[in-house]
């Protein structure tokens, strides 16, 4: 993925992340909440589904969960989509690899082809095999997704699982918070930093493994307050990173968990 300096994109790598999309409750509410805290705009495609606009071009979606989704105890939150050359194949592998198909794939109209996967340890997340539909197409500036995190609790055979899917390299190093530093890696693709993991503390509770979304922003203090004021709850409050920026964790009204973070490079 290679932004120009407006942030447009025209096409993702196999690997790369290439579409955050919310499942949500009551999708006019958090259409509201979204687009006064990242000032997005919508593209409504039908009646259930939004298209998030960041500069007039796509840079995801939202969506209202049916009643038998409900029903089967599906909760709001964001889901994160991985670019792939052939989603059966990829599908195929990740079964292999210890992973279990939940959706698909399954062809959405001539967009693309799909499919959900639950990795080893639990953590769900989309393949996207594009067709007319490349993903997003905006990257690098305020509102977009910059970064796909794996929240999980066995990194080493996590670390296997995708390196052996998506063919991603991986580098491993100490990070996070100054007051509390943590191994963290990095996932790699081409040399380049696509994303990175971090293993669940003990501390941080009964937290199930997950992909977590980073929104870039220009003032994580101001996006975290707005978050408040709107009335979403702020898990973690603004915190610094040394060398890397600010991040908060924000629930919103829903109950859908992401992160922002202000990047300070």
């Amino acid at each position: 993925m290679s932004a120009s300096a407006t942030g447009a994109i025209d096409k993702h790598a196999p690997g790369e992340f290439c579409w955050a999309e919310l499942g949500t409750t009551d999708q006019k509410a958090a259409e509201a909440f979204y687009g006064a805290l990242f000032g997005w705009a919508f593209d409504k495609a039908d009646s259930s589904y939004a298209t998030v606009k960041v500069n007039g071009l796509e840079a995801g979606a939202l969506y209202q969960l049916t009643e038998e989704q409900q029903k089967q105890g599906v909760k709001p939150h964001w889901m994160l989509y991985f670019s792939v050359e052939d989603a059966d194949e990829s599908s195929r592998k990740a079964t292999e690899l210890g992973g279990s198909v939940l959706m698909g794939p399954l062809d959405i109209m001539d967009y693309g082809r799909m499919a959900l996967i639950r990795d080893p340890q639990g953590a769900v997340f989309g393949l996207w095999q594009p067709k007319q539909h490349i993903g997003t197409r905006i990257a690098d500036v305020p509102g977009t997704m910059s970064w796909p995190e794996l929240v999980t609790t066995d990194t080493e055979n996590a670390k296997k699982f995708y390196m052996g899917l998506l063919q991603w390299g991986e580098k491993t190093s100490m990070g996070g918070p100054e007051n509390a530093p943590i191994e963290y890696t990095e996932w790699q693709l081409g040399g380049r930093s696509i994303g990175g993991m971090i293993r669940i503390a003990k501390e941080w509770g009964n937290v199930p493994p997950h992909w977590m979304p980073y929104f870039l922003v220009s003032d994580c203090k101001a996006t975290a307050a707005k978050s408040s004021e709107l009335g979403a709850q702020v898990f973690v409050p603004p915190t610094r990173i040394p060398d890397v920026g600010e991040f908060s964790i924000i629930q919103d009204l829903q109950g859908a968990v992401f992160s922002v973070i202000q990047l300070s490079h």
